[in-house]
């Protein structure tokens, strides 16, 4: 038996962590079905996350070993370099925001 970790986050601010022993050769479909995952979120579609080890995309027939953190992550709502676009046409000029407070003969920019 070998020791792997299911984690997941179904909704925002909701975390699902469970420590499991699977038999050896275990993949990681298997012991996503293994979990109570499924059983604690019924609405949550897992098969249609991203899996992934260790933060790294993985396959669902990757055989897991000892230790392994297996993460299923939900898609991007928003992808982050438009996120950082608008949030700095929200802030106005760059006398403004993050970029008002210079020391004197300081730089534009950070």
């Amino acid at each position: 038996m070998i020791e792997v970790t299911v984690c997941c986050a179904p909704a925002p601010r909701v975390v699902f962590e469970q420590v499991l022993h699977v038999p050896v050769g275990c993949t990681l479909r298997e012991a996503v079905e293994a979990s109570l995952l499924h059983r604690q979120h019924p609405q949550l579609d897992w098969a249609a996350l991203q899996p992934g080890l260790w933060g790294r995309a993985a396959a669902w027939d990757q055989p897991l070993t000892s230790g392994d953190r297996v993460e299923l992550c939900r898609p991007l709502a928003v992808d982050p370099k438009v996120a950082r676009r608008e949030r700095f046409q929200r802030q106005g000029r760059r006398t403004a925001g993050l970029f008002s407070r210079r020391r004197d003969g300081g730089k534009a920019g950070y």
